[in-house]
């Protein structure tokens, strides 16, 4: 998936702060609640992520939170790719770990185009990795981490941009003020710049957009050099911290990428109260409350683990 990509030089630097390094099988510091009883007694679970830093910190409230209800958990957070990770849990080596409706839809399921329904993407993603694939997707999350198109607040204001159609008018009228940064694969994604610019009659000169790594857009538009508007994903903790704001989808173009924790068939017929036990993490995350982990990996500086054991710590959850 784009994001295991460009997240790659990020999660690198996250992985060294908390001392775990890549395809860790073990937890960098102890884990809170771990119990000896409760309803996932007996089971063995091996939880995975990608490698970037939402995907850390929800490999760590996964383990953290079957740990508490008993289970005992092996870690593989952290591994480099969302094909990686896919062909682990399709192969038996990871039993869950947190996937993404449209991920699923396009990368693993092969269609082009995105349902542009929440409901319908989810249950039709459901239904068809489990009868290929034997991979169960529980009810998904709120939060959606899809692209977006960010600015900096002050210059929203200025400009009089807040949604996507106002921005396409802002590239045509005044192009010099419209420069937009993406990376790459932006670039070269239907769902991405090219379906943008299509949806929504965006017309830039080549010398108005730039090609950067994901990490340093953020910075750049922060500071509206080399550009003011650029490619971002919805739940990034740098969102708020860098005040940016997030131009309204007003033609709802972008696909969903709703959080769904996925579980192989094999293992969920064995121990059901997987399901209960992450239904209130899954009713708990939303896209508000992502960035807000994110940045206080991202941006504050504390680990995954330690993320994790404290926001279920407040929601009463190990």
């Amino acid at each position: 998936m784009r994001k295991s990509l460009i997240f790659a030089g990020l999660a690198v630097s996250v992985l060294a702060l908390s001392g775990c390094a890549l395809g860790s099988t073990d937890s960098p510091e102890p884990t809170a609640g771990t119990a000896t009883s409760g309803e996932l007694a007996g089971a063995n679970v091996t939880v995975g992520s990608k490698e970037f830093t939402e995907q850390l910190i929800l490999c760590e409230i996964t383990a953290q939170r079957l740990e508490a209800q008993g289970a005992t958990v092996k870690r593989i957070c952290g591994m480099t790719g969302s094909a990686t990770v896919r062909d682990a849990e399709v192969s038996g080596d990871i039993d869950t770990y947190w996937e993404y409706t449209g991920t699923g839809w396009i990368s693993y399921l092969k269609h082009t185009e995105p349902i542009q329904n929440e409901e319908e993407q989810y249950t039709t993603v459901r239904d068809e990795d489990l009868a290929q694939n034997q991979i169960a997707w529980l009810p998904p999350a709120e939060a959606n981490n899809t692209y977006a198109v960010a600015v900096k607040t002050e210059t929203a204001k200025e400009l009089g941009v807040t949604t996507l159609s106002e921005y396409a008018e802002l590239s045509q009228s005044n192009p010099a003020e419209a420069t937009f940064c993406g990376a790459s694969e932006f670039f070269g994604r239907n769902d991405g710049w090219p379906g943008l610019v299509e949806a929504y009659g965006i017309s830039l000169p080549d010398s108005g957009v730039a090609t950067l790594a994901e990490g340093p857009i953020y910075d750049a538009v922060g500071k509206g050099d080399p550009c003011k508007f650029g490619e971002v994903f919805a739940t990034d903790g740098r969102i708020a911290a860098l005040g940016l704001t997030v131009l309204e989808d007003d033609k709802s173009f972008f696909p969903y990428y709703n959080l769904s924790l996925t579980v192989r068939q094999e293992i969920l017929d064995k121990h059901p109260a997987i399901s209960e036990t992450m239904a209130p993490v899954t009713e708990l995350l939303t896209t508000q409350t992502l960035q807000d982990l994110n940045a206080q990996v991202d941006v504050d500086g504390k680990t995954p683990v330690a993320v994790a054991s404290a926001w279920l710590s407040e929601n009463n959850l190990n």
